[in-house]
């Protein structure tokens, strides 16, 4: 089985930057970023198939939050810029088998990070 840990989070003002990591203890074939803010569903932000380095971001965050990984660290970062209010949530790392936008795609899951941006 998989663990994973998310780190990061905090309190930023609006458009500034955040930069979440995702620690890995066992192999993963693909790992994705969701968030869930108070009173909303799971939502997906990004995913990466770790062998091939294939991304999909969902398109609220296209052109601001960028996925990318270390192999030898076995973790997975997400660069988030331009942070808006609307970006405040608990973000979640998951990994599975597939670099699917659903949550039914994802095996494991961390116990999330609070990203929280100020108007």
């Amino acid at each position: 089985q998989v663990q994973l840990v998310e780190s990061g989070g905090g309190l930023v003002q609006a458009g500034g930057s955040l930069r979440l990591s995702c620690a890995a203890s066992g192999r993963t074939f693909a790992m994705g970023w969701f968030r869930q803010a108070p009173g909303k569903e799971r939502e997906f932000v990004v995913a990466i198939k770790w062998s091939v380095g294939i991304m999909y971001y969902a398109a609220s965050v296209k052109g601001r939050f960028t996925i990318s990984r270390d192999n030898a660290k076995n973790t997975v970062y997400l660069q988030m810029n331009s942070l808006k209010p609307e970006d405040t949530a608990v973000y979640y790392c998951a990994a599975g088998q597939i670099a699917g936008q659903a949550m039914g795609d994802y095996d494991y899951w961390g116990q999330g990070t609070q990203v929280t941006v100020s108007s």
